[in-house]
């Protein structure tokens, strides 16, 4: 494990930046806190960042393992690799490369399919998993892109991610106008995301010239996501899960879908948010996990 000084000021005197080797692919963690050990992972196409103004509070209560999955911040950026059931694995590995063997999860967006995933996979290592604004492709039912139902509009991007070559060829150099769409139509209000949090978002994809194209493998992986979870449901999840929706955002969809695979679901719908809770109202989400735990 070797140390990686990629923190904002204010994150270095409590937390610490580390690169671990899984024994497969090189992760980018940031670590701190004392407790029972919580891993948080981020969804697309955000990194460690997201979780900023949740972090100092959780770790008065535990043990913080903040994750950047394979393709995403200053971890490796392999050509494969980026179905759930892999990604799933990286993150036990990861667990155990930094001795937790039991540990509890929380997963936002895509890291929502991977947390749920790890669950299935490999029940035996999570005690309580936690689970934000996301629906789970291959499990929640698949609205019509034709539909006009509330939200829809903002599915657009799972056809075009899923694009083989054209994407990079038109995103590439107009990272910031892509990326910068899906904070400001995604979140409760178009400024509820903060400049500084978009830029470093975008330049953790516009530095490296692998990082475009894994933001996209995700969604180009999902054919076989999509298969594995349907096997998945054959697999019930019986330990605690905690749904959490943006109320301008999925809201109770994410326990409706949760509830479709887990029989102990409890739901929280965090007012004043959309599709980035963690962010839009970091307060109710601390308040909300603590409550769960």
């Amino acid at each position: 494990m070797t140390t990686a000084s990629n923190l904002p000021e204010g994150f270095t005197t409590t937390f610490t930046s580390y690169i671990v080797d899984t024994g497969t692919v090189n992760l980018h963690v940031v670590l701190g806190g004392q407790g029972p050990t919580l891993l948080l992972l981020s969804g697309w196409p955000q990194t460690w960042y997201a979780w900023r103004l949740v972090m100092p509070a959780l770790a008065e209560r535990f043990t913080l393992v903040v994750a950047e999955p394979r393709g995403v911040g200053l971890s490796d950026k392999p050509a494969t690799g980026y179905d759930t059931a892999t990604l799933a694995q990286d993150m036990v590995d990861l667990m155990a490369a930094l001795g937790h063997k039991r540990f509890s999860m929380a997963g936002h967006d895509i890291g929502m399919w991977t947390a749920y995933a790890l669950a299935s996979d490999h029940p035996h290592v999570l005690d309580r998993l936690v689970v934000a604004e996301a629906a789970i492709p291959g499990l929640t039912l698949s609205p019509s892109i034709f539909s006009s139902a509330a939200g829809n509009e903002k599915l657009w991007h799972f056809g075009f991610n899923r694009l083989p070559a054209l994407n990079e060829l038109l995103v590439r150099g107009n990272e910031y106008a892509f990326f910068s769409e899906q904070f400001q139509t995604k979140a409760a209000t178009r400024n509820a995301i903060p400049d500084h949090a978009i830029d470093a978002y975008v330049d953790s994809i516009a530095r490296d010239p692998k990082a475009l194209r894994s933001s996209f493998e995700f969604y180009r992986a999902l054919d076989v996501t999509m298969s594995q979870n349907a096997a998945r449901q054959d697999r019930r999840l019986s330990l605690p899960v905690l749904a959490i929706g943006g109320a301008h955002g999925l809201a109770e969809g994410v326990s409706a879908t949760m509830r479709l695979a887990a029989d102990d679901v409890s739901s929280v719908v965090i007012p004043e948010s959309g599709h980035y809770p963690a962010e839009e109202n970091p307060a109710a989400v601390v308040e909300a996990i603590l409550e769960f735990f």
